[in-house]
């Protein structure tokens, strides 16, 4: 058994059996990575997966339990690496962050750039996406971090960690008449109007939703967009109200827009951070995460990386004050 062997087939499962995207995503051949998925099924006397011809079509109930374990296995080997590297290149490294985009343009942009500037041997990737794509990219490995609101279930093997929580705000032009209004702002002011807001299962888009479903209304969503900034070009051009998440609104770029709260109309979402399960953080992913979560000391992650569920995770957050932004 070779640990190139358990790769090729947790990487056929990442490219949905497709083996001639698989060789293509690894440089190498189709041909040789079917000769050595056979090669490892006739040393375990198993089938990983059901074929139909030359063609997989599923994975077998015994080749899930192997999958599995050669996930766990190749993260093992890579944190061997990372610890190699935490004691001969302390502040050399790569960095990859898998988020959304309204995460990068709004949240993050601080944070990178005071780590860059005391991480500046440290390359830095970040890579935007749905929460499915995220959770993905988290999950094989290809992204340390992933930064989301939405779709948490899907991150079920990853540690999860609470940052902060955040609110939403009505955008409207100065010339709509939500703009002028002297009363505080209700459910149905926003029901009568045509909306732009996030796609579902984006950026707390869920709340939106519920909001709606309590007071047995109908939202007249009209455009969605997973980029703020897009949503308010819409609203710009006078396609409706806008809901986004309050942080999105720029106070340099927005002077032509007016936000009005919305915190009292539909419930905080909470951002999460998140890493594998049992991965080794270098020093600098210690750094990175309490750059931007402050109560997400080392010895809380540390203590958090320990525990064997979600549930475990968050009762440690029962009595700790996020911020709010």
């Amino acid at each position: 058994m070779k640990l190139q062997q358990l790769r090729y087939i947790v990487e056929v499962l990442n490219n949905n059996l497709n083996v001639s995207a698989t060789a293509e995503n690894l440089y190498t051949s189709q041909p040789g990575i079917s000769k050595q998925v056979r090669m490892l099924e006739d040393e375990l006397g198993i089938q990983v997966f059901g074929r139909s011809g030359k063609h997989l079509t599923h994975v077998t109930a015994a080749g899930k339990e192997v999958i599995e374990l050669s996930k766990q296995i190749l993260a093992k080997v890579e944190s061997i690496k990372a610890i190699a590297k935490e004691h001969t290149l302390p502040d050399q490294g790569k960095l990859n962050i898998a988020t959304t985009h309204t995460q990068a343009r709004y949240a993050l942009p601080n944070v990178i750039s005071g780590f860059i500037q005391k991480y500046p041997k440290v390359s830095l990737h970040m890579h935007q996406g749905s929460p499915q794509q995220i959770s993905e990219a988290a999950s094989r490995g290809d992204a340390d971090f992933a930064i989301a609101t939405e779709a948490l279930h899907l991150y079920s093997d990853l540690v999860m960690l609470p940052c902060y929580h955040w609110n939403r705000s009505v955008i409207v032009r100065k010339d709509h008449p939500l703009a002028q209004l002297k009363r505080l702002l209700t459910i149905n002011d926003v029901a009568t109007q045509p909306i732009v807001t996030y796609v579902f299962g984006f950026t707390g888009r869920s709340e939106l939703d519920k909001a709606f479903a309590a007071q047995g209304l109908e939202p007249h969503i009209v455009f969605t967009a997973t980029d703020a900034d897009v949503i308010k070009t819409y609203v710009r051009l006078g396609l409706g109200v806008g809901v986004i998440a309050s942080m999105a609104m720029d106070a340099e770029l927005d002077t032509d827009l007016v936000a009005i709260d919305a915190s009292h109309l539909f419930d905080a979402s909470t951002t999460k951070i998140g890493f594998r399960k049992g991965a080794f953080l270098r020093s600098y992913m210690y750094e990175f995460i309490q750059r931007f979560a402050p109560h997400l000391t080392k010895e809380v992650v540390e203590q958090a990386n320990l525990l064997r569920n979600q549930d475990d995770i968050d009762k440690l957050f029962v009595n700790v004050t996020l911020p709010v932004r």
